[in-house]
């Protein structure tokens, strides 16, 4: 109007002194205006150049790198997870293209054809936030990558300005489809649940790569308020929730991501139920840490590389034994404790089963619950394997061709003396050892066959100083005891297996019996997976470690344990077997190590104070003077094995015997 008025005088070629004064203001208004203008924008183009040179990319925040790392059965059934956040990452190819469409339709449709900067969008949210309708979402699918991996969800201004610079600085340098695959791995579904794996877990029990459209749609309407739109948490919010769906549907169409037709064929997809986390209790945290252990120790991974989390740990361990195992142990163990017996609360056990040919760890007791005993009986070294450790000796004189004090070569049916505490030959001049057997029990002149299914100890300490101590602990090695268990300076009382070993560690060792003397490391990993790459696993060949002949007649003998000796309540499996009873001194512990031609498993019954975790004395649980390995242990190994080879046909064992004039050795140890 102003302008009007000056053109007006003009014309008419005359102005009042007012007019002019008035002309005058106007014009300095109006040059102050430009030139305000003007230094603003210079202003804030100098400022964000600054802070564009100033302000680097930081690390990625520790919560937004996080995962969980996910245990399998070895059919692939969930297992257990582990990790403070519920995560799993996967590549954008992971990602059906649908899916991916959607959450772009509902959160930004232009991403690929912009830059990190919606600069309208932006203003027309700040306009709505601050006429009072709310705060308006107005960043780019960029900007939000960037909080949730580089910043965090504050709302202050310096926080948005930074995480615009830092976004125009990561569309520079990354590719659209990594900052895609980026917010798609960081941004939270509800449920607990971060990232779009996650997400088609808690919501569809599938993995993301198996949804379809209409559950990508829900997904992605999600991510606007990923709480209130849980319609199982919230169902009274399922009208809204169903809008939202069909408005990213709508908004698909409108982007000819998908064609009318589809779209109205689309319903609603039903959503699973909320599960609570796979915890680990149970034998599922036993696992775990045995699962763990053994990753360390063979170097397969790294402690930070584990805690870093993303894994897919598919295990050896089968769903159907593991359950067998843990009922077993109920059944015939924990359902016969009594409260009002105070040594029964002392009462634990521990268990490994092993497949002799593969080496695969079948199942594991690690305890009555993992969250409530926290240590892990499966691979715990804590308690002598007492006389399960005779059968190494007697390998170790086949093996090796030992013979007796008197030269005779030692067989099956070698005679020794029994009598309890008889004093070992060949000890060093001024060295003295004379084990007692069980009850002190004389049994006078036997063979080697009678010593075992009895466990004469006075035989076998007798024996084991015949063959050398040192002898022993090599073959003992060479079947599978680790090195750390057996004491480099033995003596006599190996014969007594005076050594700590775990289950798993017996199991190992037997499992090379059954396997004619083969030995394959246990493992209890069949694959590790990472954003869709392998991690490479150690593939252990079977190693001939004893000859055959050594191992099948330790096999026979120990076959007379079940028939005729003290593990005769494993006669009750109905099929093929071979196996020890041992006990620990002072009745800290009491084992069963057997095996069937398919399947070498080892039950320990163990004494713990539940306080302390300290080794305890059975003597008096389950209302027994003490607990043999014959008891419990062997009941449960009977119960545990007649379920897990149901449904396998009967084997017999294929023995090839070494007869009284076979020598040894004929082949090398090796591990």
């Amino acid at each position: 109007m102003r302008l009007y008025r000056l053109r007006a005088w003009r014309k008419q070629g005359a102005a009042t002194a007012p007019e002019k004064r008035k002309l005058g203001r106007t014009r300095r208004f109006l040059s102050n205006l430009l030139q305000g203008s003007l230094a603003i924008t210079a202003v804030m183009v100098g400022g964000f150049a600054v802070l564009y040179l100033t302000v680097e990319i930081p690390a990625a925040n520790g919560a937004a790198v996080a995962q969980r790392n996910v245990y399998l059965y070895a059919d692939g059934t969930p297992l257990a997870t582990e990790g403070s956040v519920n995560r799993e990452s996967v590549t954008l190819s992971k990602v059906p293209p649908q899916v991916r469409n959607a959450v772009l339709a509902a959160e930004d449709r232009q991403f690929y054809h912009e830059g990190a900067l919606n600069v309208t969008a932006a203003l027309r949210a700040a306009y709505q936030t601050l006429a009072g309708n709310g705060r308006q979402a107005g960043s780019t699918i960029t900007q939000q990558y960037i909080k949730n991996y580089y910043l965090n969800q504050g709302q202050t201004f310096s926080r948005k300005v930074k995480e615009s610079i830092i976004a125009v600085k990561v569309d520079r340098r990354m590719s659209k489809d990594n900052i895609l695959e980026g917010y798609l791995n960081t941004s939270y579904f509800g449920r607990n649940a971060y990232g779009i794996e996650a997400a088609a877990q808690a919501y569809y029990g599938k993995n993301v790569g198996s949804l379809n459209t209409a559950e990508g749609a829900y997904l992605a309407a999600l991510l606007k308020a990923p709480s209130v739109y849980d319609i199982g948490a919230y169902p009274s919010n399922k009208g809204r929730v169903e809008a939202r769906w069909r408005h990213v549907l709508d908004a698909m169409v409108a982007e000819k991501w998908l064609t009318p037709s589809h779209r109205a064929a689309l319903r609603f997809p039903p959503l699973r139920p909320a599960h609570a986390a796979v915890t680990l209790s149970g034998q599922r945290g036993y696992v775990v840490q045995a699962v763990k252990q053994y990753l360390l120790s063979k170097s397969i991974l790294d402690k930070q590389s584990l805690v870093s989390g993303g894994f897919t740990i598919t295990t050896t361990i089968d769903r159907g034994r593991e359950t067998a195992l843990a009922q077993a142990v109920k059944r015939q163990l924990l359902s016969q404790l009594r409260t009002d017996r105070k040594q029964d609360t002392l009462v634990t056990a521990a268990a490994a089963s092993v497949d002799p040919q593969t080496g695969r760890t079948l199942a594991l007791y690690g305890g009555i619950d993992a969250a409530k005993q926290y240590i892990n009986g499966a691979t715990l070294r804590g308690y002598q394997v007492g006389s399960t450790f005779k059968p190494f000796i007697l390998a170790a004189a086949l093996a090796n061709g030992s013979r007796t004090r008197s030269g005779e070569l030692i067989t099956p049916d070698t005679l020794y003396d029994g009598t309890s505490r008889r004093p070992i030959q060949g000890l060093p001049f001024g060295s003295a050892y004379a084990p007692a057997n069980e009850d002190n029990r004389d049994f006078g002149v036997i063979n080697v066959i009678t010593a075992m299914e009895r466990s004469v100890n006075s035989v076998f300490a007798q024996m084991a100083m015949d063959v050398a101590p040192e002898t022993v602990r090599n073959t003992a090695l060479a079947l599978g005891m680790p090195d750390d268990v057996l004491p480099a300076d033995v003596g006599p009382s190996i014969g007594l297996g005076a050594v700590q070993a775990s289950p798993l560690d017996l199991a190992q060792a037997y499992a090379t019996l059954a396997n004619h003397g083969a030995h394959r490391p246990y493992t209890l990993v069949d694959s590790i997976t990472k954003g869709g790459l392998s991690v490479g696993l150690p593939r252990d060949n079977a190693v001939q470690v004893i000859s055959r002949q050594a191992a099948d007649t330790t096999t026979h003998v120990l076959q007379g344990v079940i028939d005729r000796g003290t593990g005769t309540a494993a006669r009750a499996l109905g099929r093929p077997a071979a196996g020890k009873t041992g006990t620990a001194e002072e009745d800290y512990a009491a084992w069963f190590a057997g095996y069937t031609p398919d399947l070498a498993s080892v039950i320990a019954v163990l004494g713990r104070d539940p306080a302390t975790g300290a080794p305890s004395p059975l003597y008096g649980a389950l209302g027994e003077r003490r607990v043999n390995g014959g008891d419990a242990p062997a009941r449960i190994w009977t119960d545990y094995t007649r379920t897990a080879l149901r449904r396998n046909p009967i084997k017999t064992f294929d023995l090839h015997l070494m007869s009284n004039g076979d020598e040894g050795p004929d082949i090398g140890f090796q591990r």
